[in-house]
Parts: structure tokens; C-alpha cells; sequence
């Protein structure tokens, strides 16, 4: 009887009011962990969290800015007091913004320093070569995070620097159309593409921080070491101390950009056989080198296996870099 009584009770149907309040209990605890995921690690916070990494790198050495400025370069203590000591940090931190990497100088670091270690270990350890390959070996491959940093540095430098006459164009009809400066600022950061997009609206955002116009143009030429971005800030300056007509000093400026823009693409046609030569006195060697030893591995054998051959090997790298640093000097035109 009793387990006729346990059974009717356990196979009672559950109360409708019950249902929807444990589906708004679950929705809303949905609801909220998306709002908080939203508030710290969503687009709008890490979009927060860049202008603010930007305006702690900037260079102000201001008292306004100082707590700013100690930016997060390690999420060990130890190690953030380390990287704040060094003279060079700053530097690699301000190229990472610039490079646009979500990165910390510490990181940078340790991936440089693992990268050459194991590298150093799989030359020395399981290839059996001497010491010094494997600390040549370290050294180049330890170079790859600085140099894809650097790289992609460069590149969007590049891409802002050909924006440049767009952003000044635009600045100018603002001007005309009655706009104040800072307007025609604004509208370059909600109008442009990136990367100069966000340098401008950086600039327009310290300007309503407190920032004197004179210190976030200053900045702007700190974040972008770009030459013809400098002539503008100049520029600026100088209007805004001597007075003139700033609206014709932009277009003037947007026009001298465009036109040397223009040589230089021009001179870069006329010097892409030269620059293709150069890669290819650059990759011929280790492209002959790497089929020789692949089809003709007993001809090869001896630059491996004996110490004469080694020698040569080494001192071919060795002239090798030579050469090809030598070739980077020649095809390298500045304008």
C-alpha cells in the first residue's frame, strides 16, 4: 500500500507555475553571464581596454598620466617591476601597440627566450653540431617574434601613412563646412578605416581628457613615427600659434603626400627587377644547396659529416648574410 502511495506521489505531474519559474530562473542566469562576459571580455571592452593601452603608451610624462603609463607588461609582479626597470621596455611596449598585438613585453620576451633554447637543443642535442651552429641557430630563430613584430609594425605603419591624405582631405571640408578642429577629429575616427581611425579618435579623446592640443599631437607623432604625419602636427602648430588659413595648408599638405606617395610607388616599379634579382642571388644557393641533397645525398655527405666541409658551410652562411644584407642596402631607395 505504502509503495502504491510512493509511486502515485513520484509520478505526479510537476506544477505549471513551477515550470516557468525554473525557465525564467534559467534564462535569466543565462542573461547574466553573457552581460558579464560582455562587460569584461566583450568587443566594446576590449575596444576600452586598446585606447586604453594606447594612451598609457603615448609618452606623456605628465603627472595627470603617470598611473597610466605603468601599463601591465607581466602578469607576474616580479616581473613587471623587472621589465619597468629596463630602459628598453617602454619601447618594445610602444611597438607592440603600434604593431597593434595584443601582446605583453614579457611574453615577447619568454617567446624569444623558449624559441632560442629549443632551438639551441635540437641543434646541439639531436643533430650533434658544435656549440656554435647551435647558438647561431638560437640566435636567428629567438630573432622570429621580434621580427614578425617588427614586421607587422611596418606594415601597419604603411597602411596608415597612405590613409594620411584621405584623413587630412577629410579634415579640411570639415574645416570649410564650419567645424571646429576637434569635430573634424572625430569625424575621422568614426568615418576612416583602421588603422588611422583609431590614432585620431585617440587624439579626440585625450583632447577632451584635459590633454593641451599641443601634448595629444605630440602623442599622435610618438604612436606613428611617420614623417609626413609629423609635417602635419607641424603644421598645426604653427597655425594655431601664427594663425593662417589651416583649411588650404591641408590640402596643400594632402597633395604633397599624394605625389610622393606617387614617386615612391613609381621608383618601386622601376627597381622590382632589381629587388627580384636580389632574392634571387638571395634563395639560389640554399634552393641548389637543399636538391643536391635530396637527389645526390652521398655528394653532399662530406659539408655535413666532415670538419673541412663544416668549416666551408659556416663560412658560406657567414658571406651569405653578408651579401644579403649588402643587397638589402642597394635595393632599399628612401624617398
Amino acid at each position: 500500500m505504502l509503495s502504491q502511495v510512493n509511486g502515485a506521489g513520484s509520478g505526479a505531474p510537476i506544477s505549471p507555475l513551477l515550470s516557468v519559474l525554473v525557465f525564467i530562473a534559467v534564462v535569466l542566469l543565462f542573461e547574466g553571464m553573457y552581460l558579464m562576459w560582455k562587460t569584461y571580455k566583450g568587443p566594446q571592452a576590449k575596444k576600452i581596454e586598446h585606447r586604453l593601452n594606447a594612451l598609457s603608451a603615448a609618452g606623456d610624462s605628465s603627472a595627470q598620466s603617470h598611473l597610466l603609463r605603468e601599463r601591465m607588461m607581466s602578469e607576474l609582479p616580479l616581473f613587471q617591476r623587472l621589465l619597468l626597470r629596463l630602459p628598453r621596455a617602454h619601447q618594445l611596449d610602444r611597438y607592440l601597440l603600434q604593431a597593434n598585438l595584443n601582446w605583453t613585453v614579457s611574453k615577447l620576451l619568454l617567446a624569444c627566450v623558449a624559441l632560442g633554447a629549443a632551438s639551441f637543443l635540437l641543434v646541439t642535442g639531436l643533430l650533434h653540431q658544435p656549440f656554435m651552429a647551435g647558438a647561431l641557430a638560437g640566435g636567428v630563430v629567438a630573432w622570429l617574434p621580434l621580427a614578425y613584430m617588427l614586421r607587422r609594425r611596418r606594415r601597419r605603419l604603411t597602411k596608415l601613412e597612405q590613409q594620411l591624405p584621405d584623413a587630412l582631405d577629410l579634415l579640411a571640408r570639415a574645416l570649410r563646412a564650419g567645424h571646429a578642429f576637434g569635430a573634424g577629429l572625430q569625424m575621422i575616427g568614426d568615418e576612416m578605416a583602421e588603422p588611422i581611425a583609431s590614432e585620431f579618435r585617440l587624439v579626440h579623446d585625450e583632447i577632451n581628457f584635459g590633454v593641451s592640443l599641443e601634448q595629444a599631437l605630440g602623442n599622435l607623432s610618438v604612436r606613428a613615427p611617420i614623417t609626413d604625419l609629423r609635417y602635419f602636427v607641424v603644421a598645426v602648430l604653427i597655425q594655431r600659434d601664427s594663425g593662417g588659413n589651416l583649411t588650404e595648408v591641408l590640402t596643400n599638405l594632402s597633395r604633397l603626400i599624394r605625389q610622393r606617395l606617387k614617386l615612391f610607388w613609381h621608383v618601386r616599379v622601376l627597381s622590382a627587377e632589381g629587388r627580384m634579382s636580389a632574392w634571387l642571388l638571395s634563395l639560389l644557393p640554399f634552393a641548389i644547396g637543399g636538391l643536391m641533397s635530396v637527389f645526390n645525398p652521398e655528394f653532399m655527405a662530406p659539408l655535413w659529416t666532415d670538419p673541412l666541409g663544416q668549416s666551408l658551410v659556416r663560412g658560406m652562411l657567414i658571406s651569405m648574410a653578408f651579401g644579403i644584407l649588402l643587397l638589402r642596402h642597394i635595393i632599399r631607395i628612401r624617398i
